[in-house]
């Protein structure tokens, strides 16, 4: 029988912030008895790739994890793949952090293993022409890709059999592809299907090279794989069925791939990702669109046939999809340019060094968009971002401000494009916080910085609808092991069905408007706090998401901005216009702010109002007893941070995380009947459906007449503290 080359390509890891327990979880299910099967099985020769997060965390917690590995190495059964330290989608990331990042991968590597890594794996295979140029820059010789990429620019299976050449300013990088079928089959199926597809090639002609690449994770950490793979042997037996049939699949690694044959020809490659990346990030009508189309393709059996032609939407497209998402990649390239601009007076400065390792560690790819996996969704993974950007800043503050400013405080105003909306945002600053104002967005705070901590208090995400809502409104409660995968073997987690908790369907309620802070509400009798919790009910004004005009002013001591807009409140079927004014003042070194808002009927007749600012603080957990309101001089049956309640004639409330070690209070001068309520989303994730806590909304609101040309005026002050 004609020989066949297969190239096996193993990606291990997990996210900047993820809990111990799960490192700890992959490590004894997935790392560690994968590792141990290798050794058994020398002949089975593999590339492997662990991104600089798992590496640090093997490093610090399994110190005999890489000795064992570096033994592989240097018996040449394996090959170390490089790419970003901090896996962040390399595309969408300043070329210089571009380049550092994958040298600082490939020089852990050769310190740990002595291994020299020619190849990259790219985080979700997310390519764009550019990076080519870059990934050379760096060294690397080659990255693998889904076939998809190919044959989005019309090559057929039969073509995909070797890998290609590309070029980007005379740079040039190898580019081989991974055979989608291999993904779907490894672990799934049984090992004689691989074998078979194989023997398929095979007949086709001698040396062909089939390259498989996919999740580490896969062997182990996805639902019902530990069992599957170890338990009942799947992973042995696939080895085995390997060396049995070792006269004619030739186990290689992609860099020898290099040095043994040439390139098929060169190729120029749209940007893509894998299949299911590029639908997740469509808009949810479009993936629903889509989703019928194929089932079309399907039902007139013709999807096999030019499923290729079939394309989703493009990876960037998650920063409009999840406007949560784009903050969080704009703050990165914020840090990212102050960064640049002091790198060459500080560029060999010890502190310069770490807050380039926060910026790159910021980058991690997980939080920024959502598909099968949690992502976006997860808080704690959000949180972890926001806390690498805020101390890389903080650093660059130790840098920038003098002794003298650092001991008395300091005060800074930025007006610049932070989102890229071709719309101005405010940055203002001092010694201990950073608050993001949007003026084109209801005069809003989306981003609330505490230094001391690293902590972005905003960090919140609406509720919003996605694609598969669809299908959990028609699920009945199941669990993995009723079998909803008729195959034999295990399903993939693409094609699970799964909730975690009966009821989900009842808590799909969507926000009109995005979660942020300093919201304008006006209220109509009706309103209820149920459903303004549920987003259910009638804004009687026109002051959320509209544009306010803004100025600043600051001296020596205090920064005060200032947002103001004419609008109107709708009472019955009239409309009466509304001057609304807030003015926030800060100091130099002071962890609080002050919101004065002014209030002002414009008409000749009295009017009644219902006004409220809505405030919402992300604190990471709803349920945990070590996080809790507080309103001084009232008692609440129930005090978790996910409680709904109202609370009358309050001045204070706080919010305490114990965990986090702060408090955060809003104080109202004039008394305030207080709602509080979370947020919380219904997301996918790779073990089912579940409801995330995201936030808490704090919703202090007033009813007051005003005749004609009065004014209702008011002072809100906003602090934390350390605890």
């Amino acid at each position: 029988m004609n020989k066949v080359n297969l190239a096996i390509g193993i990606h291990n890891h997990q996210p900047v912030g993820n809990f111990d327990f799960v490192f700890e979880e992959a490590y004894q299910k997935a790392y560690v008895p994968f590792l141990e099967l290798l050794e058994r099985h020398p002949k089975i020769h593999i590339t492997l790739h662990y991104t600089g997060i798992l590496f640090k965390w093997l490093k610090e917690h399994k110190p005999g994890f890489i000795p064992r590995l570096k033994k592989l190495v240097d018996a040449g059964q394996i090959e170390m793949m490089s790419g970003g330290f901090y896996e962040p989608i390399m595309s969408v990331i300043p070329y210089r952090d571009k380049i550092g990042q994958i040298k600082k991968l490939t020089d852990f590597i050769k310190t740990e293993t002595g291994y020299s890594a020619r190849g990259m794996w790219l985080a979700e295979r997310i390519w764009e022409p550019h990076l080519a140029k870059p990934c050379a820059e760096a060294g690397a010789k080659y990255v693998v890709l889904d076939d998809s990429h190919f044959k989005n620019a019309g090559l057929k299976n039969e073509e995909l059999l070797g890998y290609y050449i590309t070029e980007e300013e005379g740079c040039t990088l190898c580019l081989f592809p991974i055979t989608e079928m291999l993904r779907y089959t490894i672990p799934f199926q049984p090992p004689e299907k691989t074998i078979e597809y194989l023997r398929s090639i095979a007949e086709k002609g001698e040396d062909r090279l089939v390259v498989f690449a996919d999740d580490g994770e896969k062997f182990g950490i996805w639902p019902g794989t530990y069992e599957h793979c170890y338990e009942k042997g799947w992973l042995e037996s696939f080895f085995q069925e390997l060396e049995a049939n070792a006269d004619w699949i030739n186990l290689i690694h992609l860099s020898e791939v290099l040095e043994q044959t040439p390139p098929l020809g060169r190729i120029y490659l749209p940007a893509a990702s894998y299949r299911e990346m590029m639908e997740w990030a469509m808009p949810t009508t479009a993936i629903h669109q889509y989703d019928k189309f194929e089932n079309i393709l399907k039902e007139q059996d013709l999807h096999d046939k030019y499923k290729v032609f079939v394309r989703g939407g493009f990876w960037r497209n998650f920063m409009v999809k999840y406007p949560e998402s784009n903050n969080m990649h704009k703050k990165m390239m914020h840090v990212s340019q102050k960064l640049a601009q002091l790198e060459a007076a500080h560029g060999n400065d010890n502190k310069f060094k770490q807050a380039q390792d926060h910026l790159w560690a910021g980058q991690c790819n997980c939080p920024y968009w959502h598909g099968v996996f949690g992502g976006l969704y997860l808080p704690h993974l959000r949180f972890a971002i926001y806390r690498e950007l805020i101390q890389a800043e903080n650093l660059l503050d130790e840098i920038e401000r003098s002794p003298e400013e650092q001991r008395r405080g300091w005060l800074d105003c930025q007006v610049k494009d932070f989102d890229a909306d071709d719309a101005e945002e405010l940055l203002a600053s001092n010694s201990k916080m950073n608050l993001y104002f949007s003026p084109q967005n209801g005069g809003s705070l989306f981003e609330w910085d505490f230094k001391p901590k690293a902590i972005n208090l905003l960090d919140t995400l609406a509720r919003r609808e996605e694609s598969y809502h669809e299908e959990l409104k028609q699920l009945s409660h199941q669990s993995i092991n009723e079998g909803q995968n008729p195959k034999e073997g295990v399903p993939s987690i693409h094609e699970m069905t799964v909730t975690k908790e009966e009821g989900l369907q009842n808590l799909l309620f969507y926000d009109w408007y995005r979660r942020t802070s300093l919201l304008d509400h006006f209220l109509d009798q009706k309103t209820s706090l149920l459903n303004f919790s549920r987003c259910q009910y009638q804004e009687a004004g026109d002051f959320v998401n509209t544009a306010y005009e803004y100025s600043f002013e600051s001296n020596d001591k205090i920064m005060i901005v200032k947002l103001w807009r004419y609008g109107n409140v709708r009472s019955g079927s009239k409309l009466i216009p509304v001057y609304l004014e807030k003015k926030i003042s800060l100091k130099r070194a002071e962890p609080e702010f002050k919101i004065d808002y002014v209030i002002k009927n414009l008409t000749e007749s009295k009017h009644s109002f219902w006004f409220g600012s809505e405030f919402d603080f992300a604190l990471l957990a709803g349920d945990a007893p070590d996080r809790y309101f507080v309103f001084p001089g009232h008692t609440l049956e129930d005090a978790r941070l996910r409680s709904m309640g109202e609370i009358a004639n309050a001045k204070e409330v706080q919010l305490k995380d114990e965990w986090l070690g702060i408090s955060v209070s809003v104080k109202v001068d004039g008394p305030a009947t207080f709602w509080r309520f979370p947020i919380e989303t219904v997301s996918q994730s790779e073990s089912g459906f579940e409801r995330v806590y995201q936030s808490s909304v704090v919703f202090p609101n007033w009813k007051f007449d005003l005749e004609s040309n009065e004014t209702w005026q008011n002072r809100l002050v906003l602090r934390v503290d350390e605890l």
